[in-house]
């Protein structure tokens, strides 16, 4: 998440009264700092849990259905404790004006694409029970844009390529420590890395 270093959590905006907006004062786990853990397990039942919730409450705008993707879903990665889930929508806005009260119901945090910086998707944050630190994100991805394929070919090679998972673990916890309080540089810096992978994956399966 971008530019929230002077901004924060509350209720409002325009059309939005009942959605919970990231806005004028920062919330705790926007300053959250890149930390890479052991694999754990009980975030995959975790996802699945959120994952079926998700798919329930935004069952009138689905497409491509919600996938758990990002780190936590491959099993034996090492990753930041947060858990990734991704939706295929037709219609993005549609998403945040009339589903945006029951996510906030849910412990979303609606993420503005102003301060997202990311227009072709619409980004949820659900903290844990403390309000410190994320626990989950959802990434609303317009039907047909070619990220969602992407994020789900990554994921795929990373479940069926050890030696692949294993270099993006070491470049992690490289990064984690050349970016300690930098999460957009962390992000940014292993772009290079994921694009590498889908060209060769790519390259693979001609």
């Amino acid at each position: 998440m971008r530019a929230t270093g002077q901004n924060a959590a509350r209720q409002g905006g325009a059309g939005q009264a009942s959605v919970k907006q990231v806005s004028d004062t920062t919330p705790p786990w926007a300053y959250e700092q890149p930390e890479v853990h052991p694999h754990d397990p009980r975030l995959i039942d975790q996802a699945e849990t959120e994952r079926a919730r998700l798919a329930t409450l935004l069952e009138p705008w689905l497409v491509g259905g919600v996938e758990h993707v990002g780190s936590t879903s491959v099993p034996g990665l090492d990753a930041k404790p947060i858990i990734d889930l991704m939706a295929q929508v037709r219609d993005l806005d549609a998403v945040v004006d009339q589903a945006g009260e029951e996510l906030t119901a849910d412990g979303w945090h609606y993420v503005p694409p102003d301060l997202d910086q990311r227009p072709w998707r619409r980004f949820f944050v659900k903290p844990d029970p403390s309000g410190q630190r994320r626990y989950a994100h959802l990434h609303l991805i317009q039907a047909g844009h070619p990220r969602w394929a992407q994020q789900l070919e990554f994921r795929d090679a990373l479940r069926r390529d050890d030696e692949l998972a294993a270099t993006y673990a070491n470049l992690k916890r490289r990064l984690t420590a050349e970016h300690p309080h930098d999460r957009e540089a962390y992000t940014e810096a292993k772009a290079e890395f994921i694009i590498e992978a889908l060209r060769r994956n790519t390259r693979k399966t001609d």
